[in-house]
């Protein structure tokens, strides 16, 4: 394993024991024992890369040198649930990190990071899956449930399952990490309606 793979794994891991759930520590373990196992896949830097590498190096969250420092390993590229999703695809990038597709194979958990661009807004929505974000870089005003509120780098935000859930990025970008337990199913993955968004498009 290179350093920059280990170096990738125990940033990655801070979030994950961070949180109080077993589950999450579950993951962290599953991170740890495999590793993951087809990173370092080249990739062209773009715009949104320089953005995101800005983003993390004005962090204070203790994850964010790590990730700096491994940042050309990370898989940015297509959204799981994109069909899902629609035409909000121009607004984020994600990076799967594990789950039943791999990097780091697991039937049963899932978990990534996610960059949502400045002053955008990703509508309501839900799934089946416990998920858990944290907050690495940047700030969103965060509805999950009945509470709005705005969240800041460091924050935890959990969804319980089918728990309707929105984020507007704030004006310097969103930059998270996320984590799926329970049923980890795509196919439940739903757009809600949302007034919100209607008046965002």
């Amino acid at each position: 394993m290179t350093e920059a793979v280990q170096t990738l794994i125990d940033a990655l891991c801070l979030p994950l024991l961070a949180e109080t759930r077993v589950e999450a520590a579950r993951t962290a373990l599953v991170l740890q024992e495999m590793g993951p196992q087809q990173l370092c896949i080249p990739q062209t830097q773009t715009a949104e890369h320089l953005a995101m590498r800005s983003l993390l190096a004005q962090s204070p969250h203790p994850a964010a040198p790590g990730l700096l420092a491994a940042f050309d390993l990370l898989p940015w590229g297509v959204n799981p649930v994109a069909a899902q999703v629609g035409d909000r695809g121009s607004m984020y990038i994600v990076a799967t990190l594990m789950g039943p597709e791999g990097p780091v194979p697991c039937a049963n958990l899932r978990m990534g990071l996610y960059y949502q661009r400045p002053n955008t807004y990703y509508g309501l929505h839900n799934h089946d899956a416990d998920e858990t974000y944290t907050i690495l870089a940047g700030s969103a005003i965060w509805t999950a449930g009945e509470d709005t509120q705005l969240r800041e780098t460091g924050a935890q935000i959990h969804h319980p399952s089918l728990m309707p859930h929105a984020f507007r990025a704030g004006p310097e970008g969103l930059l998270t990490f996320w984590r799926w337990s329970g049923d980890i199913n795509l196919h439940s993955y739903t757009m809600l309606d949302d007034p919100e968004a209607v008046l965002t498009a």
